[in-house]
């Protein structure tokens, strides 16, 4: 390996100073280095003619590179600067050691699936927007507690008409976002599925699902009172959606390659931020 991008999130001053260090521990190496300061919303792919990422930040930070890294098979060093550091697993007190780990080839690379999303419009039924998400695909009103209504499908299958203030598709990884937060299970990071959660669903018949897969969602905007429909994919900037279009959902072939984020920091992560040790904050 011989190039290597540091992704920097603006918002973490100290990802700055780990910046540099990390630099400076890479270039002993050999191992020349590039910055990119990432400020939470970013359309750039600054990935291309690197043979791995390195990303100071939180969960969001390493989404941004999951996007940009997946189709070029780039693995990711994600060095937690965040809250919760469910993706992001390597702790600042440890990149050091792991980084020399990763270098020789000594520490496991995760593989984790991601989610690909296609609004089609009404009018030609042609996409007119489409994206990738490692944690979720997210279909709401935008303005809060409003109800929309929507019909799923999986597979050709309808489930139904839904209404709700809206309705996560993830990935097992981003079970413990947005869709824990809804009411959904948590998925074991090795195993693969899709979990359809709805938000604040107006029928108590409403439950989570979880899916195969292999399978492919689509999502219908029906006549509703609340017009103004958005989607966001990993909680990046969202697009507006109008009565009639058309969201298909499905796993893609590839798989986003994440350095150290064993099923041991998983669960070690779990405990921690849910206070499932039985603590005070349980």
């Amino acid at each position: 390996m011989k190039n290597c991008l540091i992704v920097i999130n603006t918002h973490k001053k100290e990802s700055h100073i780990t910046g540099q260090l990390i630099a400076n521990y890479l270039s002993k190496k050999g191992i020349k280095s590039s910055f990119f300061c990432f400020d939470g919303f970013s359309s750039e792919n600054p990935f291309y003619g690197y043979d791995f990422v390195v990303t100071l930040g939180g969960d969001g930070t390493v989404l941004f590179a999951a996007r940009g890294c997946v189709d070029l098979e780039i693995p990711i060093f994600p060095v937690n600067f965040g809250e919760f550091g469910f993706i992001a697993s390597v702790q600042q007190n440890e990149w050091e050691l792991l980084l020399n780990d990763f270098l020789e080839g000594a520490i496991p690379i995760e593989q984790r699936s991601m989610l690909r999303a296609d609004v089609f419009s009404v009018e030609n039924n042609t996409s007119c927007f489409s994206s990738l998400g490692l944690n979720d695909v997210v279909i709401c009103a935008k303005t809060a507690a409003r109800t929309i209504c929507l019909n799923i499908a999986y597979n050709g299958t309808s489930l139904g008409d839904f209404k709700a203030d809206g309705i996560i598709v993830s990935t097992s990884t981003g079970s413990t976002a947005y869709s824990a937060s809804a009411g959904g299970p948590i998925i074991d990071s090795k195993l693969d599925a899709l979990v359809l959660t709805p938000i604040n669903s107006f029928s108590l018949s409403s439950r989570p699902l979880v899916l195969s897969p292999t399978g492919e969602i689509e999502i219908t905007i029906l006549p509703s009172r609340e017009t103004d429909v958005i989607i966001t994919v990993d909680g990046q900037k969202p697009y507006d959606l109008k009565q009639g279009y058309k969201i298909k959902i499905k796993q893609i072939e590839k798989k986003v390659k994440l350095v150290g984020c064993t099923t041991e920091k998983f669960y070690d992560a779990l405990c921690s931020k849910l206070n499932w040790s039985g603590g005070p904050h349980a």
